[in-house]
C-alpha cells in the first residue's frame, strides 16, 4: 500500500528526538484533521482518571477510531501533539512513552507540552494529529 507521508531526518540536527523533525504529504494527498483524541470512554466518562499512561493508552486507542473511520491508521499520521496536564516532567515523558510506542518505527514530527488543565473532568491527556492519504 502506497502512503501519502513521507519523514524527514535532518543530520545537521540532534538525533536525540524520537520523532522525524518534519514530515511531507504530496498535494494530491486528502488531509485529515483530527480533533483532540481524550480518553474517554464509549459512555463520556473519563477512562483512568489519576493514571498518566492510561490516560494517554486511551487516548492513543480513540485516535486510532476515529483514524479508522476516516480511512486512515496511525502510519498515515503526520504530526501530533501530546497535551498533558502537569507541570511534571515525568508526566510528560510518561505519556510520550505511551505515543511514541504505539507509533513505532512510524515516528511522526511531534510536540509534546504541558498544560494547566484540559477540557474533561480528570483529564490528563488529549493528542492532535493530522494524517494524510492517498485515495486511488
Amino acid at each position: 500500500m502506497s502512503r501519502a507521508v513521507t519523514l524527514i531526518r535532518s543530520a545537521s540536527l540532534s538525533d536525540i528526538a524520537e520523532y522525524a523533525y518534519a514530515a511531507t504529504a504530496p498535494a494530491e494527498s486528502r488531509l485529515i484533521f483530527l480533533a483532540g483524541a481524550c480518553p474517554l470512554n464509549e459512555d463520556g466518562s473519563t477512562a483512568a482518571i489519576g493514571d498518566v499512561a492510561g490516560q494517554a493508552a486511551k487516548a492513543v486507542e480513540n485516535m486510532r477510531i476515529a483514524l479508522a473511520d476516516s480511512g486512515a491508521s496511525l502510519h498515515d499520521v503526520i504530526s501530533t501533539r501530546v497535551l498533558v496536564a502537569s507541570h511534571r516532567r515525568e508526566d510528560l515523558v510518561t505519556a510520550w512513552g505511551v505515543v511514541r510506542t504505539a507509533f513505532g518505527d512510524h515516528d511522526v514530527p511531534s510536540t509534546l507540552m504541558g498544560v494547566t488543565v484540559l477540557g474533561y473532568d480528570g483529564q490528563l491527556v488529549e493528542i492532535e494529529a493530522i494524517a494524510a492519504v492517498l485515495d486511488s
